[in-house]
């Protein structure tokens, strides 16, 4: 049994919480370059063009790439021979949000409560998904979700006979609702099976793929690309002015169901696609 402190925790998420925010991943920085690349559109050239000067100077600056610093979102993966001390694990992880959100000076936007809308003040509580895994070592994931993209995900639950084909449909649909309201080129996060609240976080936990890295499943992995490939036949394009780049690529994560359902989340990220990793 390995003891870790949970002072370890709020410290690695107060780092994340930073990162994450001002610090584009290079999946991202090369997906962005080869969409410039591929744009016909004069506007969504120039639009790639100021989103890639944007994450570079936030880099530079330290400065959040966007100023909707979002939810703080954290995955935990933790090893089942892991026994934490020194107090609350999830208390730990929203100190360390408090902590980045102030030291990183990044915008607040918890409401305590979805109806009287009082802010928190320092962007907790986060918002906490914990995976118990082999071995004695905690991954934690956060992943900033700003309130544009995240009002732009759904669920839905389609009968079984809709298959392949009618998940794709429903999917490239959705997008096309969206719109520019998640700010494109955006990254589709697809979680296919399950149950209802399942479908969702599978959709969620897919946004935190490396850009280029297909699905385990050869079925999902060809699944992904056609959407993808769909989706850039709309013409939203960049920013919604038009274009081929209207998604960076398109993640699946699916799980198995019951023999009457087919439940299929959609959870989409914005072009700034913020998320950031790291091992204790």
């Amino acid at each position: 049994m390995r003891e870790v402190d949970v002072k370890k925790i709020e410290d690695a998420v107060a780092k994340l919480a930073i990162e994450s925010c001002c610090v584009p991943n290079d999946d991202l920085m090369n997906a962005l370059e080869a969409g410039l690349k591929k744009e016909e559109s004069p506007a969504g050239q120039e639009v790639l063009k100021e989103i890639i000067e944007n994450d570079k100077l936030a880099a530079q600056e330290m400065v959040p790439m966007c100023q909707d610093t979002g939810v703080a979102v954290v995955f935990l993966e933790v090893g089942q021979d892991v026994h934490f001390v020194g107090g609350s694990l999830r208390e730990a992880i929203d100190r360390g949000v408090a902590r980045g959100y102030t030291e990183g000076y990044l915008r607040k936007s918890i409401v305590a409560h979805p109806l009287k809308r009082k802010n928190t003040g320092d962007n907790t509580p986060a918002v906490v998904h914990i995976d118990i895994v082999p071995g004695e070592k905690v991954r934690i994931k956060f992943a900033p979700k700003g309130g544009g993209s995240e009002n732009m995900s759904t669920v839905r639950m389609l009968a079984p006979a809709a298959g392949r084909e009618g998940v794709k449909k429903f999917v490239v649909d959705w997008v096309s609702q969206a719109g520019a309201n998640p700010c494109p080129p955006i990254v589709v996060g697809v979680g296919l099976g399950g149950t209802f609240e399942m479908a969702a976080i599978l959709a969620k936990k897919a946004l935190l793929r490396q850009i280029g890295e297909r699905a385990k499943d050869p079925d999902d992995a060809k699944l992904e690309q056609e959407i993808l490939e769909e989706i850039n036949k709309l013409g939203i394009g960049p920013q919604g002015f038009g274009g081929r780049v209207t998604a960076l690529d398109v993640f699946i994560e699916s799980h198995p169901c019951h023999i009457a359902s087919l439940p299929v989340g959609v959870n989409i990220q914005c072009h700034s696609a913020r998320h950031k990793e790291t091992e204790i």
